[in-house]
């Protein structure tokens, strides 16, 4: 019955994540996901989150299905967390929070509700971009164009060519931009690039996709988030996505969210309505136990002020990271440059190494990045830094 089903390739990150588990290497480093480490090598459990768990436990509370929406407290938390505390849209009600399976459950909804309301819109992407943000609008039947960003020679953002391109696109166009931490390439623009940006989206009638996974580990919680809220401050009808996979350590758990800002309330009771009904048709809804700990978190003052801090800490080591690789990589090859490694911010680093050479660093190292160059800095540590650097250096080498 089944025999015209053909096999599912496999997904570049995930693929390699499992060939790095099954490598029989007895020194190997994984770099290809994006999981934050510690500085043992391990996924950490922040003591927030023990904390949050423990009042949880507490309660005894059933363990009952949420609204389709989500939980109220969740919902209430991420606007405060994404939005700020004093911000216009939220206070009039004018945002649409959904709360979602993580930030991809968060994107592919958007896409749903994308192609229900605006059939004949397209997506554009940044060049490059996280490879799923592709594979998830293109699911859902929508157009996926790209435009200008990373400019190889000189390891930083073609801006110019950026906003020229946005500014061609036609009304009602989606654009998909990441507002801190840029997936892949740990390249943000600047305020007063973000300010162009808004301008140019206003000017033209196009429409913002802002995903922000990372909040947190670029310059800090309110600082990544700032884009977002000039958008709104600006009067920007737009969609976000977010995720506490990262800055919460909870990556099984599912926790993100969907944001659309409105122009009054009624737009939003709409849409968050359709919204319902968009996770009706696919999972009736989300789940329970993560929601209640990043409520728990985000509603308390002396579990966020933890949280904050352990946020703080994570952002510190994965710098702490970059500027260990950039002077160890100065030192071993004199005379190139990789300040870059300190420019970019968050999880990733573009590093510009081409895919033979990754290709080097796993078969001669057992060091695993992604063939487009992109390392995962947070998977570095006091451990593997040296032997990294190290491994870098050779494929680096003039041969």
């Amino acid at each position: 019955m089944f025999h015209h089903v053909n096999a599912y390739p496999g997904d570049p990150i995930l693929s390699l994540f499992q060939d790095f588990q099954r490598a029989p290497q007895a020194r190997k480093v994984n770099l290809s996901i994006g999981l934050f480490y510690d500085e043992n090598g391990a996924i950490p459990v922040l003591e927030s989150v023990r904390n949050a768990a423990a009042r949880i436990a507490a309660q005894g509370a059933p363990h009952t299905y949420l609204p389709m929406e989500g939980s109220a407290p969740f919902r209430e938390a991420v606007q405060r967390v994404v939005f700020g505390e004093a911000c216009a849209a939220v206070r009039e009600r004018r945002v649409a929070t959904l709360q979602t399976l993580g930030g991809s459950g968060a994107l592919r909804l958007g896409a749903e509700f994308i192609k229900r309301y605006f059939p004949d819109s397209a997506i554009w992407i940044s060049d490059p971009s996280w490879d799923n943000h592709r594979v998830l609008f293109a699911g859902a039947q929508i157009e996926v164009h790209s435009y200008p960003y990373y400019d190889a020679a000189s390891n930083g953002i073609r801006f110019d060519a950026m906003l020229a391109t946005l500014e061609t696109l036609p009304a009602r166009s989606f654009v998909l931009l990441q507002p801190c931490c840029h997936n892949p390439t740990g390249l943000d623009l600047t305020r007063e690039q973000w300010r162009a940006v808004i301008a140019c989206m206003q000017a033209r009638g196009l429409i913002p996709f802002i995903d922000m996974a990372y909040q947190g580990f670029g310059d800090g919680l309110d600082d990544d988030a700032w884009a977002i809220r000039a958008m709104s401050d600006a009067g920007v009808a737009f969609l976000v996505s977010n995720s506490f996979s990262k800055n919460f350590s909870l990556y099984g758990e599912r926790c993100g969210g969907l944001s659309v800002v409105c122009s009054s309330e009624q737009e939003a009771t709409h849409v968050l309505t359709q919204m319902q009904a968009g996770v009706r048709r696919a999972y009736s809804s989300p789940p329970l136990f993560g929601a209640q700990l990043v409520a728990q978190v985000l509603g308390d003052a002396q579990l966020y002020a933890q949280w904050d801090a352990e946020v703080a800490a994570m952002r510190a080591r994965i710098k702490s990271m970059r500027t260990g690789l950039r002077d160890r990589l100065r030192d071993a090859l004199p005379g190139r440059a990789f300040d870059y490694l300190v420019e970019q911010r968050g999880m990733f680093s573009y590093t510009g190494l081409r895919a033979h050479e990754v290709d080097a660093l796993r078969e001669r190292f057992g060091v695993y990045l992604l063939r487009s160059g992109r390392l995962c800095v947070a998977g570095l540590n006091a451990g593997n830094l040296d032997y990294v650097a190290e491994a870098m250096a050779s494929v680096l080498a003039p041969q």
